[in-house]
């Protein structure tokens, strides 16, 4: 297939020519070969959009329109990010190597399903609500231009929980894809017009961090959402802190399966199929530290080992792979790096800890289990972001919550036991963002996001929606507005 060629970018609704000559080039994380080029978006580009969603916001309809106006518009959205789903899943597996049927389900499918969340949402939220007794109107208003700064390893999901929510609100937004992933991009920007979606609400700017600084910094930004590193996130608030602008991050993580003594150690082991391995492991939620009680510790190893072992490392295009390459060949090389340093701590690789001997061209790394770990290691203290798992022993209930919660991040994790209510008491006791029980599945209508280091605010739910908003009060005199209206 001939690399796609794309020399203008979607700002106003319209394809404009960028500022500058720098182009983006897209590698195939699995040929090495030159999937596509893109405009690489500089600061004048950054204002012009910034310019057009302010445009749009202060003197255009969408946030001016009614909400199932709105809903309808989405609706259409939704309709056309269908229809092209499949082109979309396709070129995210060329962009980022995520194997064919994950992009399929979850890269363009998490993306549908959270657009088609918040289509609904939109027409159902109650935006005004009546209190004091008929006295007063409270009412929920769009916080503004929104810039949407998304990463590299969930490249459309991550944009439909910005998108999803900020369009439901009434607000405009400029968009940034990573440098990485700039060209699924460019086919979103253009499901944009052809569902017709008004001018302006929508901008697309694909590049790097310089950009991406200037965007977040920008006078015309009224709201931040950022997805990415804890330390990228932390310039990010150090900068909405001295504008007062809102801001939601979602950060890094280091997320802990705590497996209990009673625990069916076989569905722990297949559910890390997806938990750990996903995505070859690249996933700020992946379950990478499997804390797990002396009883059952020698057995999930071996049952870990042995599905490592199993999984299908290849082609990322062929439906039978499980695990693709890492996205870039600075991943692999971070990735590896951890391994050696797990192995100089004295952890035992009992699967993996190498590339795959049949594989002389593309970024991988076979999915790698790393027993005897402790959680003082940097291999169990550092997201790693590829496909490697800690096994570490505890003794007793508490000191597997405490070694779960002995992190800097807090944003996903598990609890397994054959006793429900235990693991919910283990759950309530563990200081994360999201904890399911046995591999319990959440959707996206319960919030995601994290404690400590791994973020501020919520995405998913009713939750990302009101971050979205300002909240305004309303003094009426008695007997004026509609007590019909929802009352609280």
């Amino acid at each position: 297939m001939s690399p796609i060629t794309r020399e203008r970018l979607y700002i106003g609704g319209e394809w404009v020519r960028p500022a500058g000559d720098d182009t983006l080039r897209t590698i195939s994380p699995a040929t090495e070969q030159l999937v596509g080029v893109s405009p690489h978006a500089c600061a004048q580009d950054v204002d012009r959009a910034v310019a057009a969603a302010r445009r749009a916001f202060d003197h255009g309809p969408w946030p001016r329109m009614a909400p199932a106006e709105r809903a309808a518009v989405m609706g259409r959205m939704l309709e056309v990010y269908a229809e092209r789903s499949g082109a979309l899943a396709e070129l995210i597996t060329d962009e980022m190597g995520s194997p064919i049927a994950f992009s399929h389900a979850v890269q363009a499918g998490f993306g549908a399903r959270t657009l088609d969340y918040y289509r609904g949402l939109a027409a159902e939220h109650a935006f005004e609500e009546v209190r004091s007794d008929g006295g007063a109107l409270v009412v929920q208003e769009p916080v503004g231009v929104v810039a949407a700064i998304v990463p590299w390893n969930f490249p459309q999901m991550i944009t439909m929980m910005k998108l999803g929510p900020a369009l439901a609100a009434g607000c405009t937004v400029v968009l940034k894809p990573a440098p990485q992933t700039a060209l699924d991009g460019h086919l979103l920007a253009e499901i944009c017009e052809q569902a017709g979606v008004p001018a302006g609400v929508i901008n697309v700017v694909p590049a790097g961090p310089e950009a991406g600084e200037h965007l977040v910094s920008h006078p015309g930004v009224d709201k931040v959402s950022f997805t990415g590193s804890t330390a990228a996130g932390r310039r990010i608030a150090a900068l909405c802190g001295q504008a007062i602008r809102r801001v939601t991050l979602e950060l890094g993580g280091k997320s802990a399966a705590v497996v209990l003594e009673d625990a069916d150690v076989e569905a722990v082991v297949a559910a890390a199929r997806m938990s750990a391995f996903a995505n070859a492991g690249q996933a700020c939620v992946a379950q990478t530290r499997f804390v797990a009680h002396r009883a059952c510790y020698d057995e999930l190893v071996e049952g870990l080992a042995e599905l490592a072992c199993t999984l299908v490392v290849g082609d990322p295009h062929d439906p039978r792979t499980d695990v693709g390459p890492l996205a870039t060949a600075a991943q692999r090389d971070r990735v590896e790096g951890h391994i050696a340093s797990a192995r100089s701590d004295g952890a035992r690789v009992v699967a993996g800890g190498g590339r795959p001997e049949r594989y002389r061209r593309g970024w991988f790394v076979e999915p790698t289990v790393l027993a005897d770990a402790r959680n003082d290691m940097r291999a169990a203290r550092e997201e790693i972001f590829g496909p490697v798992i800690c096994v570490i022993p505890a003794a007793t209930d508490a000191e597997a919550i405490a070694i779960a919660d002995d992190s800097e991040y807090g944003l996903g994790g598990s609890v397994w036991t054959a006793d429900v209510e235990r693991g919910l008491a283990a759950a309530r006791e563990i200081r994360t963002g999201r904890c399911s029980i046995n591999g319990a599945p959440l959707g996206v209508d319960v919030p995601f996001g994290g404690y400590k280091r791994s973020g501020i605010g919520r995405e998913w739910g009713p939750e990302a929606l009101r971050s979205y908003v300002e909240v305004k009060a309303v003094g009426v005199p008695a007997g004026h507005l509609n007590t019909n209206l929802t009352s609280v």
